[in-house]
């Protein structure tokens, strides 16, 4: 009878090893299929009320067929002009391109700058092209190469080229970026626990559930119920990785702890996830709930961020509370080696042992302390301008994209070939022409005829509306387009009977930002009230959860102030994207108070023993070397963001990494303990503790 329940204890690891196993064969592949399901088309991820977006679909019988247009510019070396027959040998060798499977509708004839520097010529392109746009780029490069114009440099921007360009820097991310990040938090894990078998082992549990949540996702995509582009893709990969270390870290170094005060490996693994399941459960909760809260955005593609998160962190708790526990079990103290647990209880790191010292003998001192830094910090934080980023700044190396754009801006209105879009009335359309014209920073006006070219011929009417294209004289994604659109959109709503919209690069930018900033407004509150009813519901205290979330939100504002400082002040950045102020409260508020859960959870099992001085001491001696940890491994796995050579990205792995460092460090190891060793007992209100 002995022999059969000691079977049947160990019947239940090797079956959850076993299909962990299998999950991560039949399931892998699909970490590195993702891609196949996403989208990096900027279009589909407007914010859906918006003005813009109306004008997307409002546009679309005026175009012969939906293209995506390229933009071709040769412009003279060393400041010299175009030699005699350039535009006649430009237009000819583009011309070749018509018929092509990649081109949609007629190439246009090169025309010549004012200046005589420059030519330029528009390739519209199937928007359906997929993994074929990068060599559909190529072959347009290739065929204005081939035109033989001496003395020249050849250049492709304009949406099309801004595509394959964000595809190529997106190409890394199911290799490169996981390899790295898998990299850095094997290393961090090989110094911090100088054993060889459990880094490994958090590794291999990590991927696993990568692997399980890339496949839910995959599917999820693959059937239109929710859409992933690079960046959500990528994020994905971070979170997983990220948050399945971390939740591992907490119920590794509590089994450590485990096994040198109980007999045997099963107690241990008992102990271990009855004390520390909790904190993971509720860490977890606030992380995905947190996520969630993406839903009420109108910006398409963070809403997609919230369900394609909370699914990654859902799998990365599964796979720690069963495939790690069974692994553990399996090996027991071997999971340790080289190093061994101690046989007794642990004590601490002799340096939190003294950092705990340091707050129980001088609580005020140490909050007071690390409280003003935080507060001249944050005062930096309204010098943000999270207002989007011109082309030239969206890629952080110098792609081809943005030098083609940068040689249009010298040589033709910044908006040619990608002109502000207006749909009016057929009736109105001479008097929204007019006052089109009128708007300071328009270079020109053309309604679109039956050709489909504007300028060539009367303007083609469809269900009594026409489209007019408005050529801006500023590059259309910079700040002076989006002041023109503004005043452009003043001009044209206001002609009676007009109905007219305006739509564009610029105005997508303007409508993007105005909805992420409606987004910060609703989203910020909707998470700061769902992690303060899991904290109050965990702690069973009213006092502490205010503190915890009051602390979060000051680090959070003190990083987005250093974050203006580095990247406007050092890096000479304009700003952020629109989204990143967001993206960065939701990831640092709900991780952020992670180690606080940990902390405070261990804490008050400590105060209902030993009264709430002494339970601060030891929760603060238990868990500083573990939860250090998790944030480091934590910044590191975010920080691996920069290897994607996008600003978006790499502002988002600043903010992550240096925000988790900092709530880490200081907020969690100084300020959060100090405060509650100088409130006292009543930090436990309304609940009581000796």
């Amino acid at each position: 009878m002995a022999n059969t329940v000691r079977g049947a204890r160990w019947a239940l690891p090797v079956l959850l090893l076993v299909v962990w196993l299998g999950i991560g064969g039949a399931l892998g592949p699909y970490a590195g299929k993702l891609g196949e399901v996403a989208t990096n088309d900027q279009a589909s991820f407007l914010p859906e009320s918006a003005e813009s977006t109306r004008v997307i679909d409002a546009q679309r019988p005026f175009q012969a067929e939906k293209a995506l247009p390229a933009i071709v510019v040769w412009e003279a070396r060393n400041g010299g002009t175009l030699p005699p027959g350039a535009q006649a040998a430009a237009t000819r060798a583009l011309a070749s391109l018509n018929g092509s499977a990649e081109v949609a509708g007629q190439v246009s004839p090169a025309l010549p700058s004012e200046d005589g520097r420059a030519l330029q010529a528009v390739v519209p392109l199937r928007p359906d092209l997929g993994d074929g746009l990068e060599p559909a780029v190529e072959k347009i490069r290739e065929a204005a190469g081939a035109a033989g114009v001496p003395g020249t440099a050849v250049h492709v921007g304009g949406p099309a080229a801004t595509q394959a360009d964000l595809k190529n820097a997106f190409a890394g991310i199911d290799g490169l970026l996981l390899g790295v990040a898998l990299g850095v938090v094997l290393l961090i894990l090989l110094l911090v626990y100088r054993s060889v078998l459990l880094p490994l082992i958090i590794i291999v549990g990590a991927v696993l559930a990568l692997a399980l949540a890339c496949a839910i996702v995959y599917a999820l995509a693959d059937r239109g119920i929710v859409m992933v582009d690079g960046q959500v893709q990528g994020m994905l990969s971070i979170l997983v990785i990220g948050a399945a270390t971390d939740y591992a870290l907490l119920l590794t170094a509590r089994f450590r702890e485990e096994l040198g005060v109980r007999d045997g490996r099963f107690p241990a693994i008992k102990a271990a996830l009855r004390r520390s399941a909790g904190a993971i459960v509720a860490s977890a909760a606030t992380v995905a709930l947190g996520l969630l809260a993406l839903l009420l955005s109108d910006l398409t593609n963070t809403q997609a961020l919230g369900p394609v998160g909370a699914i990654g962190i859902v799998c990365a708790v599964l796979s720690t509370l069963t495939f790690l526990p069974a692994m553990l079990v399996l090996l027991g103290r071997v999971a340790y080696w080289p190093a061994r647990p101690p046989k007794e209880g642990a004590e601490g790191h002799a340096v939190w042992r003294r950092v705990a010292a340091l707050v129980d003998a001088r609580p005020r001192r140490v909050w007071i302390a690390t409280l003003i830094p935080l507060l001249a910090c944050a005062a930096f934080m309204p010098t943000l301008r999270a207002e989007g980023l011109p082309m030239d700044e969206t890629f952080v190396n110098d792609a081809p994209s943005v030098q083609a754009q940068r040689v249009l801006g010298e040589h033709f209105p910044g908006g040619s070939g990608d002109p502000a879009v207006v749909i009016a009335n057929a009736g109105r359309a001479n008097e929204v022409a007019r006052a089109a014209r009128s708007v300071p920073g328009v270079a020109s006006v053309a309604p679109v005829t039956a050709s489909g070219r504007p300028g060539a011929g009367p303007p083609k009417v469809v269900d009594g509306r026409v489209r007019i294209d408005v050529t801006l004289a500023g590059a259309s994604d910079g700040d002076a387009a989006k002041r023109t659109v503004q005043r452009l959109r003043t001009a044209v709503h206001a002609v009676p009977d007009a109905r007219a919209m305006v739509g564009g690069r610029a105005a997508q930018q303007i409508d993007t930002q105005d909805t992420a900033t409606r987004d910060r407004n609703l989203i910020a509150p909707v998470v700061l009230v769902i992690i303060l009813l899991i904290l109050i519901v965990l702690l069973r205290a009213l006092v502490l959860p205010l503190l915890l979330v009051a602390t979060v939100g000051l680090g959070y504002l003190a990083t987005l102030g250093v974050t203006a400082l580095v990247f406007q002040g050092l890096l000479g950045f304009s700003g952020t994207d629109a989204s990143v102020p967001l993206y960065g409260f939701v990831f640092l508020v709900a991780l952020g108070v992670d180690y606080n859960i940990f902390l405070m959870t261990r804490v008050r099992e400590e105060s209902l023993r030993h009264g709430t001085r002494e339970g601060i001491r030891r929760g603060l001696t238990a868990t500083g070397g573990v939860i250090t940890s998790a944030g480091v491994v934590l910044a590191a796995t975010f920080a691996a963001l920069v290897v994607i050579p996008l600003a978006f990205l790499a502002q988002i792995a600043f903010i992550v990494a240096f925000g988790v460092l900092l709530d880490t460090l200081v907020i969690r190891s100084l300020l959060v303990p100090a405060l509650a060793r100088d409130i006292g007992p009543a930090v436990w209100w309304p609940a009581r503790r000796s």
